[in-house]
């Protein structure tokens, strides 16, 4: 469990093959030495295994299920990614509960500059809007935001400046993929209700 306030920026070291999924060498000499092999780290919004570090790398293993509904398939070697580690019992939670299980893949469709504030436009699946209501929480590669507006393929959020400068979402450009997961709360309701399978 997470909370969507995003720790760190990291870079992408390397990416090797590992069977049908992907070995992820991340870069962070300040996390790396703090990191226990199997303790859970949300890289891009979504939950995944340390399995080796050393002073200043740490490993993940992405199997096919995880690439295929994740943007970490798309990471090369020198892209940053977003990390937060797991949410402790004590921990204040400041942002909302993210479980770091991507519902799907998004796309920045339009990038609005309103003096330092920017509002941000994503499509994606409807079956994810339908799991979106404006002023309802959204995890976009793993960082907790505010839905502002929802139509039936889009919706749209708006980044203070920290948000911008400490995130991915700060230089995405316009295409780029993002990860998404609604509210688990709005999933479970729509599950109920029939408005998803």
């Amino acid at each position: 469990m997470f909370t969507g306030l995003v720790e760190t920026l990291a870079v992408v070291r390397r990416l090797d093959a590992d069977a049908d999924g992907r070995l992820l060498v991340i870069a962070e000499p300040r996390l790396a030495p703090e990191l226990q092999i199997g303790e859970s780290v949300a890289v891009n919004g979504a939950c995944l295994t340390v399995v080796r570090r050393d002073a200043e790398t740490f490993d993940f293993q992405a199997g096919p299920e995880t690439l295929r509904r994740t943007n970490l398939g798309e990471l090369a070697a020198g892209d940053r990614v977003n990390l937060e580690r797991a949410l402790r019992v004590s921990d204040r939670l400041g942002g909302h509960f993210v479980q770091g299980h991507i519902d799907g893949v998004g796309r920045i469709a339009e990038r609005q500059r309103q003096g330092d504030w920017e509002t941000i436009w994503f499509s994606c699946a409807s079956e994810l809007t339908r799991c979106l209501v404006p002023k309802g929480s959204v995890a976009v590669d793993g960082v907790s935001l505010t839905v502002v507006d929802v139509t039936t393929d889009r919706f749209s959020v708006m980044l203070i400046p920290h948000t911008q400068a400490v995130t991915t979402l700060g230089f995405k450009p316009v295409g780029a993929a993002v990860n998404l997961e609604t509210d688990i709360l709005a999933k479970y309701v729509a599950k109920l209700t029939g408005a998803v399978s």
